[in-house]
């Protein structure tokens, strides 16, 4: 007999995601709006989801709320690069430093949307999680910069006759909910809230997507730099496509994930 074991595919360029995190995170408390709201959400949701395992809480891409006191014996901080004196450990989701039973929760703030494989990510994670112990995750959703990714695609394709990928893909909701049962989750939620963020003028949002590291790490993206020309026009066409009062208008959507380890 034979075992076949799955390729995982090459989406996201991870060392370049380290490199423009590390460059981030001395000014990120300035860009960190999102990350924010995130963890806001994981705070609202977190009581009504049941007292997680006994033990350790990992956070991960977001300082400990401090609302979760009463859900963990202690408190573990992470994140992919050193982002503060906060940081507790340095941790890659797609090698999960954490042994089986371990934690009693674990929370993701904006860091599983540009995972490889993110199967065997929330396989890792459970697999971590004590008895009964709770995940929490918010990532993008498949809304998230839409007029971005229109914008880049139209100006290229007018100027030069073809397109690069620009904006990474984001998993939608059908899909994360049976990622978590494929993951051997209990009770799983997958929900999306899409919202808008109004920017002066378009190069603002660039500048925020620099400042909080999200800009391009997709593996097969051109590593030469986006032409004048094209930027221009971009900007430009997003300005008249995408007008709102004080300026212009960026959707972002949250997937919210949550479930339960097996009793």
């Amino acid at each position: 007999m034979r075992t076949v074991t799955p390729e995982v595919p090459n989406i996201f360029d991870r060392r370049a995601l380290r490199v423009r995190r590390a460059r981030a995170s001395a000014h990120f408390e300035n860009f960190d709006f999102l990350h924010r709201m995130a963890l806001e959400i994981i705070e609202e949701r977190l009581p009504f989801l049941g007292p997680s395992g006994q033990g350790m809480a990992c956070v991960t891409g977001a300082r400990a709320p401090a609302r979760l006191a009463h859900q963990a014996q202690a408190e573990i901080h992470a994140d992919l690069v050193q982002q503060s004196a906060g940081t507790t450990i340095v941790l890659d989701e797609e090698a999960f430093p954490f042994g089986p039973g371990t934690l009693g929760l674990y929370i993701s703030v904006l860091t599983l949307h540009a995972v490889n494989d993110l199967p065997g990510a929330l396989i890792q994670i459970r697999r971590s999680l004590k008895a009964n112990g709770r995940f929490l995750a918010v990532l993008f959703g498949p809304q998230t910069l839409q007029e971005l990714r229109q914008t880049l695609l139209d100006a290229e394709l007018e100027l030069t006759g073809g397109a690069s990928p620009r904006v990474h893909p984001f998993i939608d909701v059908k899909d994360a909910g049976a990622l978590l049962q494929r993951a051997g989750f209990q009770e799983p939620v997958a929900d999306l809230q899409a919202f808008a963020v109004t920017y002066t003028e378009p190069m603002r949002l660039l500048r925020d997507l620099h400042g909080m590291g999200e800009t391009n790490i997709l593996a097969n993206r051109r590593k030469s730099a986006l032409r004048r020309d094209v930027l221009n026009t971009a900007l430009s066409l997003y300005s008249n496509k995408n007008p709102t009062a004080g300026g212009v208008s960026a959707t972002f959507e949250f997937l919210f994930i949550s479930g339960k380890a097996p009793s």
